[in-house]
């Protein structure tokens, strides 16, 4: 299943950049208060208009925590690093990119009745408003999920769990991938401390995330403000559980039929990124129970090395995996 670079493409043209909003259904009533109307940003292919009878692949780029879509365009260096890759020969696609910020800075691409159910909302929502919206190929073997940091945890988590929707899966730098141990006692003592949204928002970074995947993982419609469980007390035990369940490494053998199903699977992350051991772990159980994953450690830490990677390596994976022919796709 391969798409190729056809000399009708013009390589050398421009991205053209849309904006639109999708209305969610899927996180509408959430606790947190998560606008359900977010923002997205397409891409284009040059050929695009160019060809107004041909549809194209689609790859949607999730963005890590602590940012939205605008900053993830400058984190992969955006239009331009989409140009720049399809001049060098990959296949041109459609590229979308999804805002998934939220009250706590991040959605873990998860689902809770307090953040909302951001799995629905990319793997059904998004997809659908995008096919009806555009020429894709709406088609499983001409989607391709990707992601970096926290993205890359969704890629693995959604890619996982709805493998009728995407055909290949790019995991950049993933986190969040083993169980996750009992947070240091001064990081959850400051966190019972906060009692307001503006509390919050003096957080560090970590005390932030903390919250976040509390918000995801150990949701409690009971427990105002923020409706979340921390691991303390009477609670550890249980929190620290569902945390782990969460854990796409904890997950794999649930999910062997359906990781099989993929073209392809790539996992990438820096040699000099805390996150590499947990990275080539879950590489490690996916080769194991043959599936078809590949594994590749870069020099670079946890961002230096996006944008290059990103044009460079998961533009042209997809070319390579996805299905750009109409008469191959099995259009839904």
């Amino acid at each position: 299943m391969t798409g190729v670079c056809t000399a009708q493409d013009d390589a050398a043209g421009k991205v053209r950049t849309e904006r639109l909003v999708v209305d969610s259904h899927a996180i509408a009533g959430n606790l947190e208060g998560n606008a359900a109307e977010r923002d997205v940003i397409v891409y284009l292919p040059p050929s695009y208009d160019a060809e107004p009878e041909r549809r194209f692949p689609v790859v949607y780029a999730l963005h890590g925590y602590s940012i939205d879509n605008d900053i993830w365009t400058n984190e992969i260096d955006t239009p331009a690093g989409i140009e720049d890759a399809f001049a060098n020969g990959t296949a041109q696609m459609i590229v979308v990119l999804p805002d998934s910020r939220t009250r706590h800075n991040g959605s873990m691409y998860s689902s809770s009745v307090t953040v909302g159910d951001w799995e629905s909302f990319i793997a059904d929502e998004l997809v659908e408003k995008i096919d009806a919206t555009y020429r894709t190929l709406a088609a499983r073997e001409s989607r391709g999920l990707a992601g970096h940091s926290m993205g890359g945890y969704g890629t693995i988590r959604i890619g996982m769990k709805r493998p009728d929707v995407f055909g290949a899966l790019y995991s950049m730098s993933p986190c969040c991938l083993s169980a996750r141990a009992q947070p240091p006692a001064d990081l959850l003592e400051r966190l019972e401390g906060v009692r307001t949204e503006k509390d919050a928002a003096a957080l560090g970074f970590f005390e932030r995330a903390t919250l976040a995947s509390a918000a995801a993982w150990s949701p409690d419609p009971n427990a105002p403000p923020f409706y979340l469980r921390l691991p303390v007390g009477e609670n550890r035990t249980e929190v620290l559980a569902r945390w782990a369940a969460n854990a796409p490494i904890a997950m794999v053998d649930q999910y062997v039929p359906e990781l099989r199903s993929y073209s392809a699977i790539a996992i990438d992350v820096g040699d000099k990124d805390g996150l590499r051991a947990d990275a080539e772990i879950l590489a490690r159980d996916l080769q194991h129970r043959n599936i078809p994953a590949t594994y590749e450690v870069y020099e670079g830490d946890h961002v230096s090395g996006v944008a290059d990677r990103f044009e460079r390596h998961v533009l042209p994976f997809f070319a390579r995996h996805l299905v750009a022919d109409a008469e191959t796709a099995a259009v839904d």
